[in-house]
């Protein structure tokens, strides 16, 4: 079977990693690639844009943060429960329960939702919801709590626009490349013997939407959301901390809609979605990083969405049987 008759929709040609990596150097093209990753109607910008109205007016103070307390604790896990119910929510409505766009720009051909006893209440949004909500959302605020302590209290390394403009500036396209690195390795740990029993219910979603993103084992969304461990030895401002977690739990979202963009009046205004990954969820043992930094292709695991990339990934299989 050709890989167009797989898909609903794929992306024309093979699957590109960063031009960074790239030899001949192709320093025009790299900065492209990271200039359309940002600017301007971006989900990056869009979540960078988020970051810094929630630290404005929906978080706590460091002085608050001194000390243990149920409110300000509090608040941060409504704030974050909100946040992720409005994005996924609206999503799932858009592109799934009111289909806005139809199938175009739909990656798999299969019906979404679905039922059956590998989901919560046979109920595959349902189950979605779930985990994000109740697992997810928990853990991601637990885990930004005790940063924001740690920065009062002096354990985590802080710093400020005022006293380092150019670091304050640079974190935030630091974090990306940090995540290129972060996810890699914990998503193929997680793809091991020991912890793919904790990764599975992620995989219970072969065909994805908005909730499944973050749909995770709370073992997998501590491992996910350990990310924040950098900032234990970089200095760190509460909107680094907010827009660290946002990115890694929106873009969750947003690149699990099942859908390449974003279509209003029939034009494509924003890159959602990611061909890339929509292959690991079908394959399983393909693509375990993103495209910023080739660590598939280092490690024999990147699949281009071609019939030549699928040939190649069975080759590999079949070998590893012998």
């Amino acid at each position: 079977m050709s890989t167009r008759q797989e898909w609903n929709h794929r992306p024309d040609g093979a699957i590109e990693v960063s031009p960074l990596w790239q030899w001949p150097p192709k320093p025009l093209a790299a900065l492209k690639w990271y200039t359309d990753s940002w600017f301007f109607l971006t989900i990056n910008m869009a979540i960078l844009g988020l970051a810094f109205a929630t630290w404005q007016v929906a978080s706590p103070t460091l002085e608050q943060t001194a000390r243990v307390a149920p409110g300000w604790i509090a608040l941060i896990w409504v704030r974050n429960f909100v946040i992720v119910s409005v994005v996924a929510g609206t999503l799932h409505l858009w592109f799934h329960r009111y289909a806005v766009q139809g199938e175009e720009l739909k990656y798999d051909p299969r019906p979404f939702p679905r039922k059956g006893r590998m989901f919560t209440l046979n109920d595959q949004v349902k189950d979605n919801m779930i985990w994000t909500l109740a697992s997810g959302v928990t853990v991601w605020s637990v885990l930004e709590a005790l940063i924001w302590w740690g920065l009062a209290n002096g354990v985590v390394p802080s710093t400020s626009f005022a006293a380092n403009p150019v670091w304050f500036v640079a974190f935030f396209f630091l974090i990306p490349i940090w995540e290129s690195f972060y996810f890699y390795w914990i998503h193929r740990l997680l793809h091991t013997d020991l912890f793919y029993r904790f990764h599975a219910l992620h995989h219970r979603n072969t065909d994805i939407g908005p909730w499944s993103g973050l749909s995770m084992h709370p073992v997998e969304h501590l491992f996910y959301f350990g990310t924040v461990i950098i900032h234990l030895v970089l200095p760190t401002h509460p909107a680094h901390l907010i827009f660290h977690l946002m990115f890694y739990g929106l873009l969750a979202i947003t690149s699990h809609t099942g859908f390449e963009g974003l279509l209003f009046r029939n034009k494509k205004r924003m890159h959602l979605g990611n061909f890339h990954h929509q292959l690991h969820h079908r394959y399983f043992e393909v693509n375990y990083g993103n495209l910023d930094v080739p660590w598939d292709k280092l490690f024999g695991s990147f699949h281009d969405g071609t019939d030549a990339g699928k040939a190649a990934m069975k080759a590999r299989l079949q070998a590893r049987k012998r």
